[in-house]
């Protein structure tokens, strides 16, 4: 099992979002048959059965064993990833493009963004699990609390200053064997549980991307 999967098929995607199937594939993080699938969400056997058939044919769950209870054959399936993520390649022709409206002070940019960095590392993983290799990665998370939206659009420019001088840095057009790596940092207002809140103040998110080259 994997620990996320990225999915990029449409039709896999669509069998996911389905939410008889969601519940299924949450229950299947550990083995389990129709019937004991049937028992835990409440639903009858055959139907259960029908929504793993679905879920089989497109890679979300896989056979794990087969059981003989006299003259039925008992199938125990399991998930084939802890968790999944759908790849924005899965709605290809809709899909955000950073490139139509480059602002960086945009709430649709800094999304697009992220809609290309799930696309991105999602190829990256599948490629890795086909070669059983690692992705070489790095990332960053935390929080900071501004006194008032001055101090915040400092920061935001203090904070590009500092990548944009760290990548002029190590940045190698001509290393023979150099490969790009793409930098993306973003810094968005933090969404708390059961708040609703409308940003209109100018600038409440901010990104910088680039690309950078290995050597």
């Amino acid at each position: 099992m994997f620990e996320v999967t990225v999915i990029e098929d449409p039709a896999a995607a669509e069998a996911s979002l389905d939410p008889i199937r969601a519940r299924l594939l949450a229950a299947l993080s550990e083995p389990g048959s129709a019937t004991t699938l049937a028992a835990r969400v409440g639903l009858p056997r055959q139907k259960v059965n029908y929504h793993l058939r679905e879920l089989e044919r497109h890679g979300l769950v896989e056979l794990v064993e087969e059981r003989r209870k006299g003259n039925v054959t008992e199938r125990v399936l399991r998930a084939t990833a802890a968790a999944y993520v759908i790849s924005p390649v899965a709605l290809a022709a809709v899909q955000p493009d950073p490139g139509r409206s480059p602002d960086r002070l945009s709430a649709h940019w800094l999304l697009a963004l992220a809609a290309k960095l799930v696309r991105d590392v999602g190829e990256l993983l599948t490629g890795s699990a086909r070669e059983h290799k690692r992705v070489a990665t790095f990332a960053l998370d935390g929080e900071v609390r501004f006194a008032s939206a001055a101090d915040r659009a400092a920061f935001a420019q203090e904070l590009a200053s500092a990548v944009a001088a760290l990548v002029s840095k190590y940045h190698d057009e001509n290393a023979p064997r150099g490969r790009p790596h793409r930098l993306v940092v973003a810094v968005h207002p933090v969404v708390l549980p059961g708040e609703q809140t409308t940003q209109t103040e100018q600038g409440p998110e901010t990104a910088y991307d680039t690309q950078i080259e290995e050597s």
